[in-house]
């Protein structure tokens, strides 16, 4: 519990907010561990406010099921289920293929030249021991697909989805093997979108995710074996 807690969160947020924000930030990048204690003595120490908004903040991350509350315990990061696994990614199975298919049609040449920026920009990374780094570089790539749909509402849904994935996403991104095959399903993704192509965007989207569904399965379940 020692280690810092990084803060990049708007300062003119309230400071309930700040302080919920930047505790939710540290579970999805890894910086607070599945199972380690929330005690807000200490949080509120190094964050230096009062307990309550880490009070507050801790009730909102339970909500959220970041968090549990375990007897004689109190409260724990949430340990990656299975379950939670799976219910992310059947909404984002679906909402990913709405968003390429709908992206064939309204792509930009600007944004088609991000897209294919933001895949080579994955492949010169795939090397990298910096999961985070990579882990960004493979948001970019999905964003601007969502960007390309213009449909804000859509964009809204999957950018909390993408929030929700992100330790998951870390966790895949450790296995060194999965970044070659990551890189190849951008390039059949872009491919799909550059030609207008709903149904090879469709199972490149699929194929894409159930890896990663896959691939993030076999870690939770190795421990337990």
């Amino acid at each position: 519990m020692g280690k810092e807690i990084h803060t990049t969160i708007n300062e003119y947020l309230p400071l309930r907010d700040v302080v919920f924000q930047t505790l939710r930030q540290a579970i999805l990048h890894g910086e607070l561990k599945p199972g380690e204690r929330l005690m807000e003595i200490h949080l509120a120490e190094r964050l230096g406010v009062s307990r309550t908004p880490i009070r507050e903040a801790i009730r909102k991350l339970e909500l959220e099921g970041l968090v549990v509350m375990i007897p004689r315990r109190g409260a724990v990061v949430a340990s990656i289920t299975e379950k939670d696994l799976k219910d992310v990614l059947e909404v984002r199975r679906t909402l990913e293929i709405l968003a390429g298919e709908v992206a064939c049609e309204r792509i930009t040449p600007e944004l088609l030249m991000e897209l294919k920026s933001a895949g080579e920009e994955f492949g010169r990374l795939k090397e990298t021991e910096d999961a985070n780094r990579l882990a960004e570089a493979d948001v970019r790539f999905h964003e601007i697909i969502y960007e390309a749909t213009g449909n804000a509402r859509l964009i809204h849904i999957l950018n909390n989805l993408r929030e929700q994935m992100y330790r998951y996403r870390l966790e895949y991104l450790k296995d060194k093997g999965s970044h070659e095959r990551l890189h190849q399903e951008h390039r059949e993704i872009y491919n799909g979108i550059k030609n207008g192509d709903k149904s090879v965007v469709g199972k490149a989207v699929c194929v894409h995710i159930d890896n990663q569904e896959a691939a993030i399965l076999a870690g939770i379940r190795e421990p337990q074996a």
